[in-house]
């Protein structure tokens, strides 16, 4: 299949771009910095770049990865977030419908579903995160201009009868947090893999089962976090007392934690629920909280990328 791959310099790209090129398909990289997998340098908002490249190699499919993020908003005015996260995903959509491609995935995020209230913990449970979440208050820039760009994904497949997968992703970044430093980088990831987290290779692997469902579904937007252990009904202990949860579900937990200079978190405000992926998709992380425990248990590699010094491509080459 003849792939365009926006972002394939970026954290995902370099994930995802392998994958495809082992399946046997003809993947061409577009991205603002230089990589391994990137063909083109340039931008998804110059639409001249854009609609020659379709004319050049009318692609069958898009995947579409390439954003401003949220650690952006301290780098980028208002401005490049409209340019790039709206203006240029509604470029791709249009030189797709125009040239016939079957199928079109998009990268959105979970972070347009954290409305003030939800950031701030409001309410005397955690918050429990699935598809049917109404309505979406995103609080940021960067989750006004992706939740945008999912409603203009909706438009072109009403209208036009594009074929698109909205993929909303929990966090899978390989950096620090960069509001929150309480934990190490490495234990705030472990403990993200129980409610918001993903590993980089299962958000690339969910991209390829996407990018092969899209045309049988149609449209549909999923959620993709690693599979929580948690129920619903754990939604108010997990807010009081989160490690109690945890403790009945993984009694060595507090043990390997405690060996590990770790803390395992006393409240859990919000739990991603990637069900829907599992159901629809057929995809399901490979990678979870008990991987994690694992690991400690036997000394092994911890199953997720962990890089305080990670930098992404288009701040090393500028913008």
């Amino acid at each position: 299949m003849k792939i365009l791959l926006t972002g394939s310099s970026g954290w995902l790209g370099r994930h995802l771009a392998p994958l495809l090129d082992a399946r046997g398909d003809d993947v061409v990289g577009l991205d603002i910095g230089p990589g391994a997998h990137t063909r083109v340098i340039g931008s998804v908002a110059d639409r001249g770049l854009v609609d020659r490249l379709f004319d050049a190699h009318g692609f069958e499919a898009v995947l579409h990865a390439g954003a401003l993020h949220k650690p952006d908003i301290a780098r980028y005015p208002v401005q490049a977030f409209v340019d790039v996260n709206v203006t240029g995903t509604l470029a791709l959509l249009e030189a797709a419908a125009r040239t016939g491609a079957s199928r079109f995935v998009f990268t959105s995020t979970t972070s347009l579903m954290i409305s003030t209230a939800i950031r701030e913990g409001q309410g005397g449970e955690a918050a429990w995160l699935d598809e049917s979440l109404s309505p979406l208050l995103p609080r940021n820039i960067y989750g006004v201009t992706k939740r945008a760009a999912e409603e203009l994904c909706r438009l072109f497949h009403d209208e036009r009868g594009l074929p698109v997968l909205i993929l909303r992703t929990g966090r899978f970044f390989p950096e620090d947090d960069d509001t929150h430093r309480a934990l190490s980088g490495e234990n705030m990831k472990a403990n993200e893999l129980l409610h918001r987290r993903l590993t980089a290779e299962d958000a690339a692997a969910a991209h390829v089962a996407a990018l092969d469902r899209a045309p049988g579904i149609g449209f549909g937007t999923y959620i993709l976090s690693a599979p929580t252990p948690f129920a619903r009904s754990d939604a108010g202990e997990l807010k009081r007392d989160a490690r109690a949860v945890i403790a009945r579900l993984f009694p060595d937990a507090e043990y390997l934690y405690a060996r590990a200079g770790w803390a395992l978190p006393e409240t859990i405000d919000r739990v991603y629920d990637a069900g829907l992926a599992e159901r629809e998709l057929g995809f399901r992380c490979a990678t979870d909280f008990a991987g994690v425990l694992a690991a400690l248990r036997t000394g092994a590699a911890l199953p997720f990328a962990h890089d305080a010094d990670y930098v992404s491509p288009k701040e090393q080459v500028g913008t």
